[in-house]
Order: structure tokens, then C-alpha cells, then sequence
């Protein structure tokens, strides 16, 4: 069964479904915030004409989600790459989410989506994240991830590998 990298997921609180092009100006309102990227390798990105680059080569990815709140709002983006089938493995990255949803369930209950879906069809799921990025890796330390050493992203740029095998999530 080929890897479906764009799902339509539901939680109790929010869901996941592929990305589109008419979303850009909902999730540019979200992405507009700078404190969103203030740990991020890419700190202006929300720049329109960074985010705007940034969008269209998520729309080009064939893996971006749009996360959406339980009453329709759309509240972040995420992303499945790089499925390889011989290796058991995704990644999930990519993602961001509206400040007046952190510190709370959002990520978790996103992740656990992702990862339920992705361990339909893969044995490993690893996120890279930006050495100086504590708060995403905090977030993936809440949901069980376990720092793996270090690995190249999509951009060359080394990174903090984290990763979850499956039946280890919490």
C-alpha cells in the first residue's frame, strides 16, 4: 500500500487535511506572527514574501497539511517527507501552529495523529529540528520522541535528529 502523505485526520480538538492553495491567506494570518519563527532557522518567515515562497513550495512538497481547529479555523500547517520505504521511515516537520495554541494539547493531539497515520505504513518517524529550536524540541520530548543524534534537513542545514518507533509513543 503506497504512503498517503496528504490524509484528511480528525481529532476530538482539531484536524489535518491536505494543503491548499486557497489557504494561504488563513495560514498567512497565523504565520504573520514573529515569535512563531523567533527560534526557527528561518526567522523572518513571517515576511509574506518569505511565507510566500515558503507556501508555494509546501503546496509543491505533495505531503503539506493545513491544521484545523474543531470549529473550522485554520491554526497551523504540518508536513509528512521524505517516506522511504526500505528504511520503515517519514518525517514529520514542518509544522507550526497559532500562538494561543501552544502549551496547551494542539501538538500533542496533531502528532498523535501524524504518528498514528504514519505507522500505518512506517516503522520509524523522525522530525529534524534547529539546533537552537528548545521549544520544538520540548514538544517532541512531551510526546515521547528520543533525541537520535544529529542529521541534514531538506536544506543541508545539520539538525537535531528526534525520532518515534512504532508501539513507543506515549
Amino acid at each position: 500500500m503506497p504512503f498517503d502523505a496528504q490524509p484528511v485526520l480528525l481529532g476530538e480538538s482539531l484536524g489535518v487535511r491536505p494543503l491548499r492553495a486557497t489557504d494561504f491567506d488563513n495560514l498567512y494570518e497565523v504565520a504573520r506572527d514573529p515569535l512563531i519563527w523567533a527560534q526557527h532557522p528561518v526567522r523572518d518567515r513571517h515576511r509574506r514574501d518569505v511565507f510566500t515562497r515558503f507556501f508555494v513550495e509546501s503546496l509543491a512538497s505533495g505531503g503539506a497539511l493545513t491544521v484545523v481547529s474543531a470549529e473550522g479555523d485554520v491554526i497551523g500547517s504540518s508536513r509528512f517527507h521524505g517516506y522511504d520505504e526500505q528504511r520503515g521511515e517519514v518525517e514529520i516537520g514542518w509544522t507550526f501552529l497559532a500562538r494561543s495554541y501552544w502549551g496547551g494539547q494542539a501538538n500533542g493531539v496533531l502528532k498523535a495523529l501524524m504518528l498514528e497515520h504514519a505507522f500505518r505504513f512506517v516503522e520509524r518517524v523522525v522530525f529534524l529540528v534547529g539546533p537552537e529550536n528548545r521549544r520544538s524540541q520540548r514538544a517532541l520530548e512531551k510526546i515521547g520522541a528520543v533525541r537520535a543524534g544529529t542529521r541534514p534537513d531538506a536544506t543541508g542545514q545539520e539538525s537535531v535528529l528526534f525520532e518515534v518507533r512504532r508501539g513507543r509513543t506515549r
